[in-house]
């Protein structure tokens, strides 16, 4: 399947004054797509043949990368308001309340962002939303200062395939599927993302009541291979106060590249 030729760019200035760029396809009501990290919007190429026919597709540039802007002072929170902020163009431009899909971090920044717009009309998440147990996701010792030292001796195809491996924790037929993707430029091109990340990360703790600001009916969707992911989705779907969960058999955190078809199907029954 191909997805829609010669998409559509916005833009949008984030609160601090960071220029947001997204990138739009499809037809019908709108969806905004928030990518993880190690990438851009083109990590959506496997998935948007099966939504364009469905939604108009935003698909947006995380700070930092692509066609977005950057800030001398990250923080996660910072990008919480990104998405509030995008999500509000979008709703104020079609007319409509927006669906989001987050995958992975991009998931924690949608997790975090829903609470500051009331645009919102349902959410799913992907393996994305802040820890309940950050020590299980907890990079081995010394990670991060030799991701720093290869970055600074320009080694970032080797920095991002050590991410993939010893903090995503991907399998090598999964490594494989991912340095095949078109989007592997863009997320070597990225990777003096990783560190600053992975820090927020760390640092970013499920918190309740926060959660039990999320008021949109919210999907929570998870992989039977990802053993630290599937322990905590029970735990963030109590604390919600419309949530459901569904568990794709045999798949790892990357899914809508592995198995795009499978993800979209289970979208496209909670979003229409």
């Amino acid at each position: 399947m191909k997805h829609t030729e010669n998409p559509t760019l916005s833009r949008v200035i984030s609160k601090d004054g960071t220029e947001i760029g997204y990138f739009t396809t499809g037809e019908g009501l709108p969806l905004l797509l928030i990518h993880g990290g190690l990438g851009d919007h083109t990590r959506w190429g496997s998935l948007l043949p099966y939504l364009e026919p469905h939604f108009t597709v935003h698909a947006l540039d995380r700070r930092g990368r692509g066609t977005s802007s950057d800030h001398p002072d990250y923080t996660i929170e910072r990008e919480y308001v990104d998405v509030a902020s995008v999500v509000d163009a979008i709703a104020n431009d079609s007319g409509s309340p927006v669906a989001v899909y987050g995958n992975s971090y991009g998931g924690i920044c949608a997790f975090g962002g829903a609470p500051l717009t009331t645009n919102i009309s349902r959410l799913a998440l992907y393996e994305g939303w802040p820890p309940v147990n950050p020590k299980a996701f907890a990079p081995p010792e010394g990670y991060l200062e030799q991701a720093e030292a290869m970055l600074e001796a320009g080694e970032r195809e080797s920095v991002l395939e050590m991410t993939l491996r010893v903090v995503v924790k991907m399998n090598e037929d999964e490594l494989k599927a991912y340095k095949a993707h078109p989007s592997w430029p863009s997320r070597v091109a990225a990777a003096h993302t990783i560190p600053r990340e992975e820090r927020a990360f760390q640092e970013t703790h499920f918190n309740p009541r926060q959660a039990a600001k999320i008021t949109m009916p919210t999907l929570l969707l998870t992989g039977s291979q990802s053993p630290d992911w599937n322990p905590e989705v029970e735990t963030v779907a109590a604390a919600l106060q419309d949530a459901r969960i569904a568990v794709l058999e045999g798949q790892g955190h990357v899914a809508d590249i592995t198995a795009p078809e499978l993800v979209a199907e289970h979208l496209l029954a909670f979003l229409k």
